[in-house]
């Protein structure tokens, strides 16, 4: 006899000794009570000796009868377990399955195919990396799985790591499976999501010109109409709609309907555009949306982000920002010029006020600094000057074309070379608490001249033209972006005009200036604006010469015949898009001689967009232009770049010219499938 029933089935011996024990200590004490003591002692063993050899065979049916029913009830239990179970060889066929298993499976006992034949997830191979249980979540036929996998080993001594190796090595284990039909609480999970809330806002972007271009007694009509749209588009979701001022709404929804939205590419954009009621401009909209935050207040941050992203990138699109992710939506058609300029004065009294405060600016442009980037950095120069401020501009490569502008400088008494200054010598000068550095054309971190320059103070300043993406200098004490001016250089030339009243350009200060401009505006053929105009005659007034500025600009004959090259090899894809390579070999600036290429391969009939391809130092640039039927940032933001609707660029690491230019194909395909772009 073994186990827990030992100590019962000896309890007589041990009682025998007791009693024998007992008889020697009472015989000692009188021996007539001991010798009838001892009789008894000797009754009581023949008859336990008897009652035992009766009993035994008895007691080993009975406990052998218990054994058996034990082992069938386990058996029935775990046949009628509710969670399925299977057990598995250790190649995965079913060896043993309870009846939930088989009713869940629609299978019967004599199924022993592999467990892959009913979940495909389950391979040989993975079962091989399972040492001890593993996890698995499979979704078969709108069903969804919670699948626990357990190696079992035969020989349950096993237990050091080395013995389970070898064990799975020989083949001796299996796999218990446990299924878990989690389909209705995945269910659950999904509408908990979808039922919660979703805070969008909808911006007019062009409220007062909208309506200044309409008769005075049409204009109710015109909000009532938008009004309208707004309130039948979200409506349609069931949504809740608030207009909180008279160009801007608060709109709240359930999140189940954002998906929807999302593959109408928020069609109220587009819808709103078609109201016609005799205004010469169309009415456009920015709407920012918040999703996936854990608070109400969070998710209505994301939103306030969300309109600013929107507004930043031009309007006349939707942002959907969530915490890990952007999505953009629109953004086709070019943002109307603002005439009034007070936003100009705002930040050009903002900007005297942060310089006022500091001893020295340090102005840095974006790495390969170009002639906006520079002639705006000069404005910066010269507004520091006029209070008194030494100043310094990060440059640490220059360009061919950017070197005679340079060199106009550096030759002039009033500024010389101490001007310029590396990324190294900015880091050393900048003082924490005494130096404001200013970013101009550009605002993200990583394509300035110096992003570590970044860290050295907190006072910064961002001026730029281009649209906004998810990466944006976000520390800055002042912001002024605006993606309708047609160059950073004016955006510079208005704020200096309101920085004080007697404000004088040097000759090749504004040289820079107009530069800049005339750059950015192709000879002022694209992106040109009243307001770029009058900063151009206010450059004129101050003593920028054309003639000057022409000769400042001319390019080398290597570079036109690099130019004249990349053009005459362009090949035209999808009968809209033309695609060439900017032959580098003996170009010291082979990136601005692919985007002069980009914008002459414009002037052919029947392209909608060009893309020039240059090989320089370890990436692809690519140069990207349109006129005004494709929205060329679109494309180059899918690429990891940006820029304007019409003038945009894109940087690629890794890859070949033929894959950067077949990545570029791809993006556009993609995106006329979707809907982006029209054939």
């Amino acid at each position: 006899m073994k186990g827990k029933l030992k100590p019962y089935v000896f309890l007589p011996v041990l009682m025998a000794v007791i009693l024998m024990g007992i008889d020697v200590f009472v015989i000692y004490m009188d021996k007539s009570i001991g010798i009838v003591l001892t009789l008894l002692l000797i009754g009581f063993l023949i008859i336990s000796v008897v009652a035992g050899l009766i009993v035994r065979p008895h007691f080993n049916q009975s406990i052998v009868e218990y054994a058996t029913g034990y082992g069938l009830m386990q058996r029935r239990l775990l046949e009628d377990f509710e969670i399925p179970y299977a057990l598995l060889d250790d190649s995965g066929k079913i060896l043993w399955a309870n009846t939930a298993f088989l009713m869940k499976t629609e299978t019967t006992k004599e199924y022993h195919k592999s467990i892959a034949s009913l979940f495909s997830g389950i391979t040989k191979e993975l079962l091989a990396k399972i040492a001890e249980d593993h996890h698995l979540y499979l979704s078969e036929d709108d069903t969804f799985y919670h699948i626990y996998l357990r190696r079992v080993f035969i020989d349950d001594t096993i237990r050091t790591p080395e013995e389970k190796k070898e064990a799975i090595k020989n083949s001796e284990s299996l796999f218990a499976l446990y299924l878990f039909d989690e389909t209705q609480l995945q269910e659950s999970l999904k509408e908990n999501e979808e039922q919660k809330l979703v805070t969008a806002l909808v911006y007019i972007d062009n409220y007062e010109e909208a309506l200044a271009s309409i008769e005075e007694v049409k204009r109710s009509l015109l909000i009532a109409l938008v009004d309208r749209k707004v309130n039948q588009y979200f409506g349609n979701i069931d949504g809740i709609v608030k207009k909180i001022e008279k160009d801007k709404y608060f709109i709240v929804f359930r999140k189940k309907y954002l998906s929807s939205l999302e593959e109408n590419r928020f069609s109220l954009i587009e819808d709103v555009k078609t109201i016609k009621i005799g205004n010469e401009m169309v009415v456009t909209l920015s709407i920012g949306v918040g999703n996936s935050s854990k608070s109400y207040i969070q998710n209505y941050e994301y939103t306030r982000a969300a309109i600013d992203l929107a507004l930043g990138r031009g309007g006349d699109q939707a942002v959907i920002k969530s915490a890990d992710k952007i999505s953009y939506y629109g953004g086709k058609t070019e943002q109307v010029e603002k005439v009034t300029r007070v936003k100009a004065r705002v930040k050009a009294h903002a900007l005297r006020e942060i310089l006022e405060s500091k001893d020295q600016v340090i102005i840095m442009g974006h790495k390969l600094t170009d002639i906006d980037a520079f002639g705006a950095a000069i404005g910066i120069q010269h507004a520091a000057k006029e209070l008194g401020k030494k100043s310094y501009i990060v440059i640490n490569e220059v360009s061919s074309s950017l070197l005679p502008v340079k060199e106009s400088f550096e030759n002039s008494e009033d500024y010389g070379p101490e001007l310029f200054v590396t990324s190294e010598r900015a880091i050393e000068l900048c003082d924490p608490r005494n130096t404001a550095i200013c970013v101009v054309d550009t605002n993200k971190p990583s394509y300035t001249e110096c992003p570590m320059l970044l860290n050295g103070t907190k006072t910064i300043v961002v001026f730029d033209h281009h649209r906004q993406s998810e990466e944006v200098i976000n520390n800055a004490v002042l912001s002024y972006i605006e993606p309708y001016a047609s160059s950073t250089c004016e955006m510079i030339s208005e704020v200096l005009q309101y920085f004080s009243d007697d404000v004088k350009l040097d000759n090749v200060e504004a040289d820079a200036l107009y530069a800049g401009i005339l750059i950015d505006t192709n000879s002022f053929m694209t992106k040109t604006g009243v307001r770029t105009l009058e900063a151009a005659a206010y450059l004129r007034r101050n003593g920028a010469d054309v003639v000057r500025v022409r000769k400042l600009l001319r390019n080398e004959m290597n570079e036109y015949k690099a130019r004249a090259e990349a053009v005459r090899n362009a090949q035209v894809y999808r009968g809209a898009y033309a695609m060439s390579v900017c032959p580098p070999e003996g170009l010291q600036s082979p990136t601005i001689a692919g985007a002069q290429a980009a914008n002459e391969l414009l002037d052919i009939v029947g392209i909608k967009a060009s893309f020039v391809f240059t090989e320089y130092q370890d990436r692809i640039h690519i140069s990207a232009r349109s006129i005004d039927e494709v929205n060329v940032q679109l494309i180059t933001e899918k690429l990891g770049g940006g820029g304007h609707m019409n003038v945009a660029g894109a940087q690629m690491a890794g890859v070949t010219l033929d894959e950067a230019i077949e990545k570029v194909k791809q993006t556009i395909d993609a995106m006329i499938e979707e809907g982006e772009l029209q054939e």
